[in-house]
């Protein structure tokens, strides 16, 4: 599949060649095939009347600057930024906003994003309304004279729900609000939200970036400069930069990004299927399956359906026996890596919300909450086979 770029890099050519050929990949000053290690906090001034291109690692570091210039390339935007976490690139994007302003969000947005929004925001005077985003009227609804932004997750966490990203989007333009998307569950790869219309797009570079669960880092990518500007005042005035080391690491990382999202989705579509026909399994969501409510706007917005499969057991007594079972996946926190993961969102991802709220939102006890690694499939579904078994 052949996306457009504004940033000149991969005109006629594949998302695969931008991930090997992203603009920084060959260090000018040597030819080193990989990114150099720049392990420094400040930089020699030469000559007083001209300021040097880097002067403190928090303001800017060469190897951050590659990572950053990778990211907006992928995605499509005008500026790239990377975070200490996924948390760090989702707060500095929220304080955006300002005392008194009002945001719509996802409500079964990831358990850290409530927390910020309902613990520490809210003490800020930032106010936030949940609302149901398959249900176009509930956004609508939402909107209020204060109202200055929307802030979307889809396909959502980890209920797998659908946003009509380009509707959204308009409908936010028409009414000079601030659009921003967390892309984590489908990376660039599969899901380009900029060319979309939002705004700004963020990652828990965490996950399927990273890949490897060795790396904690956060992105966000602006669509245009002036916005860029406003984030970059942010992210140096705040501090919460990623460290050189970890920058280098998810260079590296990224660049194997498509063979591993296309082999884990393979993986995923088969284990959704399988756990559709388990009579041990009272629901499964995966937009992937025929009978998802949002497998057309799904479609229509992306080129894949991901590699995270969240299903239900019934019970938090048969979720946490299925959890003591498994032989084959990380029984953790966190998703996207090259070994599936199998998480409990009721006391990992989503313990910061309120048990009532959590149901309200589908997040129900028996809920987990499976990312496909890299294993044989058929190994992962003999795994789950044995560990549903009574």
């Amino acid at each position: 599949m052949t996306h457009s770029n504004e940033n000149g890099k991969g005109q006629g050519q594949d998302f695969a060649t931008w991930l090997i050929h992203f603009g920084k990949e060959i260090d000018a000053a040597t030819g080193a095939s990989s990114v150099p290690i720049y392990q420094a906090s400040t930089f020699h001034h030469f000559d007083l009347d001209r300021p040097p291109a880097h002067d403190y690692s928090r303001s800017g570091n060469p190897t951050r600057e590659a990572l950053e210039q990778y990211i907006a390339v992928l995605e499509g935007g005008t500026n790239g930024f990377a975070f200490a976490s996924g948390m760090a690139a989702i707060s500095t994007a929220f304080l955006l906003l300002s005392a008194g302003d009002h945001v719509i969000v996802t409500e079964d947005v990831y358990g850290g994003t409530y927390r910020l929004l309902t613990t520490v925001l809210n003490r800020l005077q930032i106010d936030s309304t949940f609302v149901d985003m398959t249900d176009f009227d509930q956004i609508v609804a939402a909107k209020r004279p204060n109202t200055k932004a929307v802030f979307v997750e889809t396909p959502s966490n980890p209920t797998l729900k659908i946003t009509d990203i380009g509707r959204v989007a308009s409908w936010a333009k028409e009414n000079g609000l601030l659009t921003m998307l967390d892309n984590t569950f489908m990376t660039p790869y599969h899901q380009r939200p900029i060319e979309l219309g939002i705004d700004l797009v963020i990652h828990s570079a965490t996950k399927f970036l990273g890949g490897h669960s060795d790396v904690l880092a956060g992105l966000i990518v602006t669509a245009d400069e002036a916005l860029g500007r406003r984030v970059k005042q942010l992210q140096n005035g705040l501090g919460t930069v990623l460290s050189t080391q970890e920058s280098w690491l998810l260079i590296r990382g990224m660049k194997t990004l498509q063979v591993r999202m296309a082999e884990s989705e393979r993986g995923a579509a088969r284990l959704a299927a399988w756990l559709q026909a388990h009579p041990a399994v009272s629901r499964v969501y995966y937009p992937g399956l025929e009978d998802h409510p949002g497998r057309e706007i799904h479609e229509r917005q992306s080129r894949g359906y991901g590699a995270v499969v969240s299903f239900d057991t019934g019970s938090g007594e048969r979720a946490r026996r299925l959890l003591g079972r498994v032989k084959i996946p990380l029984v953790a926190v966190s998703l996207g890596a090259v070994e599936s993961i199998l998480s409990y969102p009721a006391m990992m991802s989503h313990a910061a919300m309120p048990p009532e709220v959590r149901l309200e939102r589908g997040i129900t006890d028996g809920l987990v909450r499976y990312s496909v690694g890299l294993e044989d499939v058929q190994d992962l579904i003999d795994d789950l086979a044995q560990a549903l078994a009574e």
